[in-house]
């Protein structure tokens, strides 16, 4: 190099993160792995050295989400077994009584593509391009976070350095943020039973695709290990549940992009507290890096909510307890033969309360926390409606958005019941109250008749 030519900043970066993954340097990549929320597990923090060194080597600028796709897939491997051909078939009648059940139960009609059976892989295939569209506002936002902290911490001899390679950051990153996902995404499929489980359609739904309707056989087996019933009786169960849930969805196809919309408005309104970062970059010891795990897990660098959050987050409960709530109760009517369906409903109901499946995924990708209780209340309000105004009546509400109840109706389901049934609705004990004490007033008014004359007050007493 000529004695004048000056040291490319972005070379000089790289140079010293290539230390940092070989092993000269005072951080551990095993500790590196931790914070970033990956297992402690030599093999993918070997797999997490390979790909961050590919990623100071990549010219583009963005996340490699099929990253994420090969490390679910690998992560789903572990412990799989393929579907035999008895299990393929007890599933195919499973789903074929099930279909002949809900359709005694809902007046919505049955699906245009037959459900399947899938495996982990095929699950994870078939739903990565959702979970990669609900994570990549987060991603964005981390790794400009990263950026910016590191432009405004870095010492003035390095300024030039950080300055030209912002794109390196952006890489790392985002290859981190990939992994996650893909771990994330890998643990999920070996916990989710039917495609349903997650609360809205991501079984390939991707780029305006119809929803396919699916049950994973290997995890339908595990949820029902310890439960003392037949496993036939929990296989029609899940199928009748999934098959509810694909059914709803595809009435209602205004719905799913309700919800997706509600999830990314949350999202996107994200960002990292960048003042709580600085502060946490400036006392961070690298043999010690639990802190800042603790702060990434924790949700420590994020700011509360805004009030745009809150109102996507608000609109998406009522949204999600409004489908799983209707689900609950056409699944429980159609299932009434079944002599243990109650259990099972059970099992269900606990299994979602506990943080289930949907609960996990999006408080990790998106740290939205996705409220459990008001999923009784709304079955409690589609079964008051089933019994007031029948199954047609309760499933004409779903054809448009406009007359789905609302959340003032899960909480209080009687002005809903009295304006389907035209009955005057039944007031409560502030209403009655309130109508008293304008009983009162109206008594002490003059009377006015049709003339436009009116009686003389009442004199003093």
């Amino acid at each position: 190099m000529p004695e004048d030519a000056q040291p490319n900043p972005e070379d000089e970066f790289r140079d010293m993160l290539n230390e940092l993954l070989s092993g000269n340097s005072e951080i551990d990549p095993q500790r590196l792995a931790g914070a970033a929320g990956l297992p402690n597990d030599p093999e993918m923090i070997a797999q997490m050295i390979r790909q961050l060194q590919g990623a100071l080597q990549n010219s583009g600028d963005g996340i490699k989400w099929d990253l994420a796709l090969e490390q679910a897939k690998a992560l789903a491997s572990v412990d799989a077994h393929a579907t035999t051909h008895a299990e393929n078939a007890s599933l195919e009648q499973a789903f074929h009584v099930a279909e002949l059940w809900l359709s005694e139960a809902t007046v919505i009609s049955e699906l245009a593509i037959p459900p399947k059976a899938m495996s982990r892989t095929d699950w994870i295939t078939a739903t990565m391009p959702v979970w990669t569209q609900l994570a990549e506002p987060v991603a964005n936002s981390i790794a400009d976070a990263l950026t910016k902290v590191l432009k405004e911490q870095a010492p003035e001899e390095m300024s030039s350095m950080i300055a030209g390679a912002s794109k390196l950051v952006r890489n790392i990153g985002g290859t981190l943020f990939a992994m996650q996902l893909g771990h994330v995404v890998g643990q999920l499929s070996k916990e989710v039973v039917s495609g349903g489980d997650i609360g809205i359609p991501i079984v390939g739904a991707a780029n305006g695709a119809e929803n396919q309707s699916a049950i994973l056989p290997q995890n339908l087996a595990a949820f029902g290990e310890g439960l003392d019933i037949e496993p036939d009786q929990v296989r029609l169960y899940i199928a009748v549940r999934e098959l509810a849930h694909a059914r709803l969805f595809r009435h209602a196809k205004w719905l799913r992009l309700q919800l997706m919309t509600a999830i990314t408005e949350f999202a996107a309104g994200i960002h990292i507290n960048t003042a709580k970062l600085e502060d946490l970059a400036s006392g961070f010891d690298p043999a010690n890096p639990e802190e800042l795990r603790q702060a990434m897990v924790s949700g420590a660098l994020i700011p509360p909510k805004s009030d745009a959050q809150l109102a996507a987050l608000s609109r998406l409960e009522t949204m999600l307890a409004l489908v799983e709530g209707w689900v609950d109760v056409v699944t429980a009517q159609a299932t009434q033969r079944l002599p243990k369906s109650g259990a099972i409903a059970e099992t269900v109901r606990r299994r979602r309360a506990a943080g289930g499946p949907a609960e996990s995924a999006f408080s990790t990708l998106v740290g939205l926390e996705l409220r459990p209780r008001r999923l009784r209340e709304a079955a409690a309000m589609w079964q008051a409606v089933t019994d007031a105004v029948g199954a047609e009546a309760r499933d004409e509400l779903w054809s448009h958005p406009d007359l789905l109840p609302t959340s003032e109706d899960i909480d209080s389901p009687a002005s809903l019941l009295a304006r389907l049934t035209g009955a005057e609705p039944e007031l409560d004990d502030i209403d009655r109250a309130i109508e008293d004490l304008l009983g009162d007033d109206r008594d002490d008014r003059p009377h006015e008749h049709r003339d436009g004359t009116a009686d003389e007050p009442p004199p003093p007493v």
